[in-house]
């Protein structure tokens, strides 16, 4: 049976590969759930991307994840920093939990450094550009082996 990730994109990430490309480089959304997708089929998992600029979406997006998936991963955007409701439905959330942030949020200005998802995630990967997706996954096998 095949196991299905679900990887969850929060506010503005419609917009990657065109919204400062400086930071979040060039590559789409699109470019990140093919490159998933074929990543995921050699580990026998599904990837089912999906992205969302609400939170209440987000949060139902993990809701159903609680039916549907295996394993999360989940670059909550700007939410990361605010979204209380957000940790509150991975805490519902049984499997694994991975974190991914194209930037390195270190880096930037000190409102980044703090991060909600964090309190829930198994792991965290930031700064690796969008084959922070492609890390998660990669561990996410390991851990379903």
């Amino acid at each position: 049976m095949t196991k299905t990730i679900y990887i969850l994109n929060g506010p503005n990430l419609n917009l990657l590969g065109k919204r400062q490309p400086e930071i979040y480089g060039h590559d789409t959304l699109e470019d990140v759930a093919k490159n998933c997708a074929a990543l995921g089929a050699e580990f026998g998992l599904e990837t089912d991307l999906h992205q969302s600029n609400f939170e209440g979406g987000i949060v139902e997006l993990i809701h159903e994840a609680r039916e549907k998936a295996a394993g999360i991963i989940i670059n909550p955007g700007a939410y990361t920093h605010t979204s209380v409701a957000i940790l509150d439905a991975l805490n519902t959330f049984e499997g694994p939990v991975f974190e991914v942030h194209i930037s390195n949020v270190h880096k930037r200005e000190s409102f980044r450094h703090h991060s909600y998802v964090s309190l829930r995630a198994d792991g965290v990967m930031a700064g690796f550009g969008v084959q922070g997706y492609e890390l998660a996954l990669r561990r996410m096998a390991v851990l379903l082996g």
